[in-house]
């Protein structure tokens, strides 16, 4: 069955222009959406980056996530594919919001891990609110949801900004 993945929200917009905007986030997506795939063949094959990009693409909802018996370790391991086919987006919003949207998503690598990081020290095992993100650093809430939507090591649980858990190969 052929799924759609429709975008409702302008923040997930970041994330989708960030989903495949290097050679081994595309590699890695071009093997989920070709067969089913362990994180260990992931790594062996992109090491390190590889890890991220599944990491990212499980936190997005990109890729379904199977448990399989590997014959040769004789134990489970947690496989991965591809979620969806296609993508339909289905939003409007002002051109501020927008504005930050695209900022974020275009938003320079070490300026991003420079504010990744200062969200990161912040957020502590219990996660912090977004409003307070948002003031400590004056930004919009919308921007603060797209920087943590395109993040790797960030995430949103209702209005709560929390640290993620790394895959392991």
């Amino acid at each position: 069955m052929k799924r759609i993945k429709v975008i409702n929200d302008p923040t997930d917009l970041a994330t989708f222009l960030r989903a495949l905007d290097t050679e081994v986030k595309r590699k890695v997506f071009q093997d989920v959406l070709n067969g089913w795939v362990s994180a260990e063949d992931i790594e062996a094959k992109y090491g390190k980056e590889g890890l991220d990009a599944l990491a990212f693409f499980e936190k997005m909802k990109l890729v379904e996530i199977s448990w399989t018996v590997d014959d040769k370790a004789a134990r489970r391991v947690k496989t991965y594919h591809s979620y969806y086919y296609s993508v339909h987006v289905n939003f409007s919003t002002s051109l501020l919001e927008f504005s930050d949207v695209l900022y974020a998503a275009t938003m320079d690598e070490e300026e991003f891990k420079k504010l990744e990081e200062q969200i990161l020290e912040g957020v502590g095992d219990d996660g912090i609110f977004s409003g307070d993100v948002a003031r400590k650093y004056n930004m919009s809430i919308t921007l603060l949801k797209s920087l943590i939507k395109r993040s790797t090591r960030l995430e949103m649980r209702g209005h709560r900004i929390q640290k993620i858990r790394e895959i392991e190969g």
